[in-house]
């Protein structure tokens, strides 16, 4: 009789392995995703918006590729074809209150309904300290880092009040709570975990679960190439002085870390998590002194 208890045991463990192996892939199925910044800049490795777009059509889910540029959007949409996925790119600049609502519009007609946003666009090129960065800059960075962000949620928000369920995700950064000499990028940045909070706060009741990742440094297309090029550094060299800023073993992370971070909080395995702003950075964020 004492063996009964281990045979249990060994089953229980079977049949929930197996559970895990049949879920694989279905996470996110029957769902439909738009991930604004679909594309990314070009480089040696993949973007975030590009990895999360890849990712979520692996597991299930019907994707929108949005991206103000439409041939890398279809880039994306391509990848995504190649492993049986299903996609469509679709060219916005979010910063128009006519192309988020263009948008909404599209992903309805296509699919019928919208489970998931992802708002991952972002820019720092031209930011500074407060007495050398231009007023143009700061507008610009502001209208496409919040603005973006704030017309994309107010055209899918009323698609998902309809449905009575949805998950938002904006891409944040460390940025917004570490020391960096961006000020424009920082401070909109810090905007969107507040614009998270707020929305998440006000739509709990009707079902719509909002929350933000923080990325730190990664080792990505518009963090490498692009700072390489601004700034006129090296890449290997870049690459080594930011892998030493991480705390936690093996430097840097890169897109996928961000992209299952937003896998779980898309996933109703997030079902009773909302208002969250997650870092993924290492321990980036944490590090005082």
């Amino acid at each position: 009789m004492a063996s009964f208890p281990i045979l249990l045991s060994t089953v229980e463990k079977f049949l929930s392995r197996r559970i895990m192996e049949d879920d694989m892939g279905n996470r996110l199925k029957g769902k439909v995703a738009i991930i604004v910044g679909a594309g990314q800049t070009p480089g040696d490795t993949i973007g975030n918006g590009r990895a999360m777009a890849v990712l979520f059509a692996r597991e299930g889910a019907m994707v929108m590729l949005v991206d103000r540029r439409l041939e890398s959007a279809m880039e994306t949409e391509a990848m995504i074809k190649k492993e049986n996925g299903e996609a469509f790119a679709f060219k916005a600049d979010i910063t128009k209150s006519e192309d988020c609502r263009a948008m909404a519009d599209a992903c309805v007609k296509r699919y019928h309904q919208i489970d998931i946003l992802v708002n991952n666009v972002g820019i720092g090129k031209g930011d500074s300290g407060p007495v050398k960065l231009a007023e143009d800059d700061w507008d610009r960075i502001f209208r496409v880092n919040l603005k973006g962000m704030f017309l994309a949620c107010k055209h899918v928000l009323p698609v998902m009040e309809q449905q009575g369920r949805g998950s938002i995700i904006n891409i944040s950064s460390a940025a917004a709570v570490c020391a960096v000499s961006m000020l424009a990028y920082k401070t909109s940045k810090a905007g969107v975990n507040a614009l998270t909070h707020s929305i998440a706060m006000q739509y709990a009741k009707k079902g719509i679960r909002v929350n933000a990742i923080m990325p730190g440094l990664m080792k990505t297309p518009m963090a490498i190439e692009g700072i390489s090029q601004t700034r006129g550094i090296d890449k290997d060299e870049l690459i080594k002085m930011r892998d030493k800023m991480v705390p936690l073993k093996g430097g840097m992370g890169d897109a996928w870390d961000t992209a299952y971070a937003a896998l779980f909080l898309a996933s109703d395995e997030a079902k009773f998590i909302t208002s969250v702003v997650l870092p993924v950075d290492g321990g980036q964020c944490a590090k005082i002194g």
